[in-house]
């Protein structure tokens, strides 16, 4: 944790934890724990933590083969009691494991990432940028227009930050597009966090780059994500990469490098809270996190919700021949392209520059 203080007339505070101890969505809960909805501080009692007895090995095995045996004799009797109350339950059942085993396949015979700028030899290094905020009622009035979801207008907005970057430096499109793996949360978001750990699945979501008519890119975009939510994708990578993860180092390194040969980068959108918070005191005025990448992707793109905007940064490896600042000023170029002509559509809309 790093204090840097004199900056923009306050300060600010950096952080930095590994994704091994948690997913996005819960280390932004963890760390918001910290916040108060007021300038004054709530002081609340802590319990008293009480370690747990430290258990020998064998007895841990018995303890987790305890834990498999209840396990397996509650699936066993959910699936009785499912059986009962609908008897074509196993034909769903079996028509379920046809889907999973033939997203499994897709995902296994997706053709890697074609040769662009944006795949080339890491360096190692990263460079970062982040952006003044959209305004989140400009992006939700946008989606309303168009009949999609935010998620539809951001990653439209990344599409065009894209085809700009690649256009600008005279690079050639790919008319196929490009893949960005995209953090998909299987954990209930009105659950409390009572433990750590990563409960999210990877979904390959195509861009197409090569689309320069905004609302044609939304149309491709929101048919792709729509495909993609039908879909068991990421159910399938959470479980391949929690077995992989249990599995030898070699096995588990050869299943990132070639799910990373299918993306040019990572894309993760996390809610926030939704009215202003104050640490110590001070108000939270521009919250961001940068999401890590894996195997041979070199770009990370964040998005995060707070107080009525939507903030967005960038990591950049250095090996890779774009610069962060002006994928920022494309994204937000996409935006207000997309936007305008949104609002040009829409009956009774008021059209103004998009903040």
């Amino acid at each position: 944790m790093h204090y840097i203080d004199h900056y923009q007339g306050g300060c600010a505070l950096m952080v930095r934890i590994h994704h091994c101890i948690a997913d996005g969505i819960s280390l932004v809960r963890v760390l918001l724990s910290l916040t108060d909805p007021t300038p004054e501080p709530r002081l609340e009692h802590l319990g008293r933590h009480t370690h747990p007895e430290q258990l020998s090995p064998p007895k841990r095995f018995l303890h987790r083969l305890w834990d498999s045996a209840q396990t397996g004799w509650q699936q066993a009797g959910l699936l009785v009691e499912s059986v009962r109350a609908d008897p074509n339950y196993p034909l769903k059942l079996a028509s379920a494991g046809g889907a999973i085993a033939l997203d499994l396949l897709k995902l296994g015979l997706a053709p890697f990432e074609p040769d662009t700028a944006l795949k080339r030899q890491l360096h190692g290094r990263k460079r970062v940028a982040w952006a003044e905020p959209l305004a989140l009622d400009d992006v939700k009035a946008c989606a309303k227009a168009l009949g999609g979801t935010v998620n539809d207008v951001l990653l439209c907005a990344a599409t065009g930050a894209f085809s700009r970057q690649l256009l600008a430096h005279e690079d050639p499109i790919p008319e196929c597009g490009i893949r960005v793996a995209v953090p998909f949360n299987l954990r209930p978001l009105n659950q409390a966090i009572d433990t750590l750990g990563n409960q999210f699945g990877l979904v390959l979501v195509c861009l197409p780059v090569d689309v320069t008519d905004p609302i044609m890119c939304f149309r491709q975009v929101q048919e792709n994500m729509n495909r993609l939510k039908r879909s068991y994708q990421a159910q399938v990578t959470y479980s391949l990469l929690d077995l992989f993860g249990r599995g030898p180092d070699m096995l588990e390194r050869r299943a990132l490098e070639l799910l990373s040969n299918k993306a040019s980068a990572v894309l993760a959108n996390v809610p926030g809270p939704r009215q202003p918070v104050f640490l110590a005191g001070s108000k939270l005025v521009q919250p961001m996190f940068w999401v890590p990448q894996s195997g041979n992707i070199g770009i990370g793109l964040s998005i995060f919700s707070y107080a009525g905007t939507v903030q967005f940064g960038i990591t950049v490896d250095k090996g890779i021949p774009a610069s962060p600042a002006e994928v920022m000023a494309h994204f937000r170029e996409s935006f207000s392209a997309l936007y305008q002509q949104a609002m040009a559509r829409a009956p009774h809309a008021r059209v103004r520059k998009a903040s």
